[in-house]
């Protein structure tokens, strides 16, 4: 009898410890692929516990997290003939977990290979002014290129960005040149066009001025108000010219009323006397 029951209780542990060995616990951020005698099971394991047969069963976990992996500086030659030196990132994640533990052997390590030499291609294609201002399009370009293959693989793409261009220093000096040369040739002809309108303005007051003449004397009086606001001691008053061509045409105004006085008459010469 108590053999018995020590049989019985031998084989309850060993129960216990085969179920133990096969019980496993899958993470939430993660997915499980179980491999039954070598062969992957059709349907991956969701989060949670569960149980595999000993000895038979094995499970691989994939992360179902989106990955952040930086890309390595890549050095290029644009299409315009400059060389520089891109760095980029690339966000992507795994949707098929049975995919990524079996079509490729390291998913991270393949994303990231694909992404260099995407990123090398997109050098080799643009120009410079798109890599430094038309970046959108290049990285929907790149995450189109890495997204192909990376599809197979049960991988996708999220997103793709260049973080960094890095360009020659004389390339550096010359574009400084050049903006400092644009800035100076913005900055004359923002002075010309003003010099131009100012010209205009004045042009316009002066034959408004010519045509009423008081104006003169009431932009001298404004002068003169703005200058004894400054409590200048001493004021200097400069004598209109509207009051010297007043005095002028009065005086040939006078001159024209003024009456003539008639000429004395000229004596007639004497005839010459004949001598005997």
């Amino acid at each position: 009898m108590e053999g018995t029951v020590v049989a019985v209780v031998l084989v309850a542990v060993a129960a216990l410890i085969v179920l133990r060995s096969g019980m496993r616990v899958v993470n939430q951020v993660e997915r499980g692929v179980v491999f039954r005698m070598g062969k992957a099971l059709p349907s991956h394991r969701q989060p949670g516990v569960t149980f595999l047969i000993p000895f038979v069963d094995r499970m691989r976990k994939v992360n179902t997290q989106i990955v952040t992996m930086p890309v390595p500086t890549q050095e290029g030659i644009t299409r315009d003939n400059v060389s520089v030196k891109v760095d980029a990132v690339v966000y992507f994640r795994v949707t098929d977990p049975l995919r990524a533990a079996i079509e490729v052997q390291d998913y991270v390590f393949a994303v990231g290979q694909v992404a260099q030499s995407s990123l090398r291609s997109i050098i080799g294609k643009s120009d410079l002014d798109d890599l430094l201002s038309d970046r959108e399009r290049l990285h929907e370009g790149l995450a189109l290129m890495i997204d192909s293959p990376a599809a197979g693989w049960g991988v996708h793409i999220d997103r793709v960005e260049i973080k960094d261009v890095q360009l020659p220093e004389s390339l550096k000096r010359s574009m400084s040149r050049q903006a400092e040369a644009e800035r100076e040739r913005r900055a004359r002809v923002i002075t010309a066009d003003g010099e131009f309108q100012a010209a205009q303005q004045l042009a316009n007051a002066s034959r408004i001025m010519s045509d009423t003449p008081e104006a003169m004397q009431l932009r001298l009086l404004q002068t003169v108000v703005e200058v004894a606001a400054e409590k200048n001691s001493t004021l200097v008053m400069p004598f209109p010219v509207e009051l010297l061509r007043y005095f002028d045409k009065a005086a040939k105004h006078f001159g024209s009323e003024a009456p003539t006085t008639p000429a004395a008459p000229v004596p007639a010469p004497a005839p010459p006397v004949e001598q005997p």
